[in-house]
């Protein structure tokens, strides 16, 4: 057997364009805290208001259940009519499009930054994440860096999407794999 080199996290950088400076980033995190993650605050129309504040694109009749978590509201942009459910997190370093009549339910992660395994200084890697209309992403489900979550396509409970699912289909299992087709009636 070859002598293995190892991870070395003290060799870690990185180059991050978070887009925003630090007095907006802790601003954030502040309203994120009080009024997002919090459980007590359930106005959707607020939360709405306060993530167009610090530079989302939102849309109409959007619904945002409490314990949400989002990274950077800069990043985001929700179209119209889409429902983040109860202790979602949009971990979104990169770019995330949720298109119309979007529902991501209880729990589900979307994950835009993994690490390059195969770099001894664990190197951040980042990809955005598109959620065409009409797509549902189940309960505890994961959708990964460069996923593109095709219309009307389904990533069912539990799931994990690590590449792009095609429309109007059914995805279940980790990884996902396609299981069948989405017909609506």
């Amino acid at each position: 057997m070859m002598p293995q080199k190892k991870v070395d996290n003290s060799s870690y950088t990185t180059s991050i364009d978070i887009k925003a400076g630090m007095l907006k980033q802790l601003c954030w995190y502040a309203v994120n805290i009080l009024f997002f993650k919090n459980s007590w605050i359930t106005s959707s129309r607020l939360k709405v208001f306060l993530l167009k504040s610090f530079g989302a694109t939102a849309g109409t009749g959007i619904v945002i259940k409490p314990c949400v978590n989002i990274k950077y509201p800069w990043k985001l942009a929700i179209g119209d009519h889409c429902w983040i459910g109860e202790a979602v997190w949009i971990d979104n370093l990169a770019e995330v499009t949720i298109g119309n009549h979007v529902c991501i339910s209880q729990g589900a992660f979307l994950l835009t930054g993994n690490h390059n395994y195969k770099k001894t200084s664990f190197d951040l890697m980042l990809g955005s994440i598109t959620l065409e209309d009409g797509v549902w992403i189940g309960a505890k489900a994961v959708v990964c860096p460069g996923v593109v979550c095709a219309s009307h396509s389904i990533l069912s409970v539990a799931s994990v999407a690590v590449s792009s699912l095609e429309p109007y289909s059914i995805y279940k299992g980790n990884p996902c794999i396609k299981i069948n087709e989405r017909i609506i009636e």
